[in-house]
């Protein structure tokens, strides 16, 4: 339960009528555990597509334009392992994090009866999102593409055409990682694919006639260094999220809430799914299944509030959500 400061303001109300409950559809029956996740958004899917293209263009390069080429059959069979390794990674992660629920909150269930049975006591609230009619707990926000509220959500990613929240944030970060190996791995295998070729004949050096295979090479260059510096950037802003327990949004907001931080080995423990271990890396094992929210997390609690006061949501702006809440009469 989260503590509200006083000096936040927002009208509030007592009835749970406020919240127009009526216009609130009870949530549907909830389908089984492990039911795939898939966002119809055009954007991100066009994205997700692009991004397996640009994948598949790097690995078409790297094997048929530089490793199997070439003469030297360790170097090629050592790097065509590597490379084949980590983009396998990297696309496991992607289908991962694109299909897996990040942490959505019950839709609808912001209904009268939910709200009376919740036995709201002198000075805790409640809060609810507008737009999918669910109540929303502790560090939930509303995602406009995905149409739901989303439990610690940092961002949406069209490139996985999903938020990135508690339950596939392991995933994300994979996937930036992976892409950035791979982009990397490209880099230094061109440049030594151009000094082999500007030593050799250039005709001896690739299947493919000199100027196909110089227009192949820089595509793949301007690529890798492209997606290595955007990935890199990526993965180190998902780890100082992880490591001090603050989301993307949270940290844009910066808005002082006496909240309760896990510590930073922790948040990395519960992110990754457990101690330290080659799972870490391995986007088929599953992070560490967060609680099911029980009732009482939805509500949070006020710290000092009378008939006359008012207050702000602390976690969305004010048009995003309503609230209701019990004072002493």
């Amino acid at each position: 339960m989260m503590l509200i400061p006083t000096h936040h303001f927002r009208d509030i109300e007592r009835k749970p009528e406020y919240l127009q409950p009526e216009k609130c559809v009870p949530p549907p029956y909830p389908g089984p555990v492990g039911t795939m996740w898939f966002i119809r958004d055009g954007c991100g899917i066009a994205c997700a597509i692009v991004t397996w293209f640009l994948v598949l263009y790097a690995e078409f390069v790297v094997l048929f334009v530089m490793l199997i080429p070439s003469r030297d059959y360790v170097y090629s069979i050592i790097n065509g392992i590597v490379f084949n390794l980590l983009a396998f990674l990297a696309l496991a992660s992607h289908c991962r994090a694109m299909l897996t629920d990040p942490g959505a909150v019950p839709k609808g269930n912001a209904t009268k009866e939910f709200i009376e049975s919740l036995q709201l006591k002198p000075g805790q609230v409640v809060y609810k999102c507008p737009k999918c009619c669910s109540i929303k707990p502790d560090r939930a926000h509303h995602c406009s593409v995905c149409k739901r509220c989303i439990r610690k959500m940092d961002h949406h990613c069209p490139w996985v055409n999903n938020c990135v929240g508690e339950n596939n944030q392991k995933y994300f970060v994979l996937f930036t990682m992976y892409i950035a190996l791979i982009s990397l791995h490209a880099l230094i295998m061109v440049g030594f694919h151009f000094l082999h070729c500007f030593e050799e004949d250039w005709t001896k050096c690739s299947s493919f006639s000199p100027p196909t295979t110089v227009i192949l090479l820089i595509l793949l260059c301007f690529e890798g260094l492209l997606f290595l510096i955007f990935t890199s950037v990526m993965f180190g802003t998902q780890v100082h999220s992880i490591c001090t327990d603050e989301t993307g949004i949270e940290r844009l907001k910066r808005k002082n809430q006496p909240r309760e931080r896990t510590g930073s080995w922790q948040s990395v423990k519960e992110t990754f799914g457990g101690d330290f271990s080659l799972n870490w890396f391995n986007p088929f094992s599953r992070p560490c299944q967060p609680e099911i929210p029980s009732d009482k997390d939805m509500v949070r609690q006020v710290t000092s509030l009378s008939d006359t006061e008012t207050m702000e949501d602390p976690s969305e702006e004010t048009k995003d959500e309503d609230s209701v809440e019990v004072t002493d009469e």
